[in-house]
């Protein structure tokens, strides 16, 4: 006879046989579903929590949540806790400081959950789900203006090792918001593998920057078991989608650092000894990842929303690497860091060539920026493009070989780094943004700007010099 739910919660099996790494074996593991969160007791008192991985009628495979160290074989037993991992679901989440489990860091008393939720989630409907559409300002001029973040989209920002990719996720966090719409915004930050440094910099930061009350961190410390780092996305999405489709939140998710999460996946995998696939990462990271990234999105009939910055660091700067690689086939575009523009002191440093939003269009334009949009960044990237191009052309034939034309098209390169790319930390409205970029194509001769319609031109259009406000310009 199967033995009930309610029997298993206070039954407790002694048939622990192995432990190799994170993972502990049992023998009959039929009796657990897979993906249940057991208690491990151990001889002296202390109780640890691990979760199934794999279930058959010879064994199961537990990962343990807080690490084997100490465990032994004799004397340690394990029972039932809950048929899933679960977390706990309040708006009183709002402003607090969790583990990557869920668990209180901030010194606080445990929230009250209003329900626990599996940290699984569940997919959203096809057919139920919204396009992304509308704009997400995050006070950052290289997103806003020429890679625009659109709600329901999911936007990477890929990153090599040592550039400032927590200082750009902490400026995201403290400038996001929604523009002309009065629903209710937060961030639900989820950092993986961060070191202590790390972790009292976005703590502090939080903070200072005076928007500390609308965040939701969940933050796994490099020193806390690889395992809890596979949770820290799922729970941080869970409480997101519980804030989004049940309280009506426009909501931001910013995930850093997905390398560290599929270190974590490769590290579980080797030693469930599963046949490695590209650089030793298991052959399911692309579908693994997936259930993390498809978690963005609105649904039809629900005001909220979820948006996903996830952020990553490309090992040896290569964007080919599984991880950025695999990213990119999941996600709606890339925002790449350079390190060139970072060893020039911008920041930040967003190299804008190679960035895209594949959704752009669907957030920008008449009612959610402004009109001329579209034409402005084409006009703004076609022209450093040029500029770029010319800069590769006077390494090899000398600056004297170029024309008068080039050496504006030049000096709008080194202007358009400056000027608009190096914003520092200061906050920057799309609208500042665009009045800036009207700026910087007044250096170039009206006729070299044909990607912009004539009544745009006459509107905007006014060549550097002609308008006495731009001798403050610093050009």
């Amino acid at each position: 006879m199967a033995t009930s739910t309610a029997d298993m919660l206070h039954k407790e099996y002694w048939d622990l046989t192995y432990i190799s790494g994170p993972l502990i074996f049992l023998k009959n593991g039929e009796r657990f579903p897979t993906g249940a969160i057991l208690n491990v007791h151990m001889p002296s008192g202390e109780v640890r929590q691990g979760q199934v991985l794999e279930a058959t009628k010879s064994h199961a495979v537990i990962q343990m949540l807080q690490g084997t160290v100490g465990l032994d074989v004799e004397g340690t037993s394990v029972s039932l806790k809950d048929t899933a991992a679960r977390v706990a679901c309040t708006e009183d989440m709002i402003g607090r400081r969790f583990n990557g489990t869920g668990v209180p860091i901030d010194g606080l008393p445990p929230v009250v959950p209003e329900k626990e939720v599996e940290i699984a989630g569940s997919a959203i409907n096809p057919v139920s789900r919204d396009a992304p559409n509308d704009f997400i300002e995050t006070g950052v001029s290289a997103i806003d203006g020429f890679n625009t973040l659109v709600r329901g989209q999911k936007l990477p920002i890929f990153l090599g090792s040592g550039l400032p990719g927590n200082e750009l996720a902490n400026m995201i966090v403290q400038n996001s918001g929604t523009k002309g719409d009065d629903t209710p915004f937060v961030v639900v930050f989820g950092a993986m593998g961060i070191t202590a440094r790390e972790t009292q910099y976005f703590l502090r930061a939080f903070e200072e920057g005076g928007k500390g009350s609308r965040v939701v961190a969940f933050i796994n410390q490099a020193d806390d078991p690889a395992i809890e780092r596979l949770f820290t996305p799922r729970c941080a999405l869970t409480v997101a989608e519980y804030l989004a489709f049940e309280k009506d939140y426009q909501v931001l998710v910013i995930l850093t650092d997905m390398t560290n999460y599929c270190e974590a996946l490769r590290q579980i995998s080797s030693a469930r000894e599963e046949i490695p696939g590209r650089r030793g990462y298991p052959g399911y990271m692309y579908t693994d990842l997936s259930t993390i990234y498809e978690r963005a999105g609105r649904i039809r009939g629900k005001k909220g929303s979820i948006t996903q910055i996830p952020m990553l660091a490309m090992p040896d700067d290569d964007i080919t690497h599984p991880i950025p690689d695999l990213t990119g086939y999941i996600t709606e575009g890339q925002i790449v860091l350079s390190r060139g523009l970072n060893r020039q002191g911008i920041f930040p440093p967003v190299d804008l060539l190679p960035c895209l939003s594949r959704l752009m269009n669907n957030g920008i334009g008449k009612g959610k920026t402004r009109d001329d949009h579209r034409e402005w960044a084409n006009q703004l990237y076609a022209a450093y493009a040029q500029g770029q191009n010319i800069k590769k052309l006077m390494a090899i034939v000398g600056e004297d070989a170029l024309t008068d034309l080039d050496r504006k098209y030049l000096h709008f390169s080194n202007h358009f780094e400056h000027e608009m790319l190096d914003q520092g930390f200061a906050r920057r409205s799309i609208d500042d943004t665009m009045d800036l970029g009207w700026k910087l194509l007044g250096l170039l001769p009206r006729e070299e700007l044909t990607r912009v319609n004539r009544n745009t031109l006459d509107r905007y259009y006014v060549p550097f010099g002609d308008d006495g406000k731009k001798t403050s310009f610093g050009l």
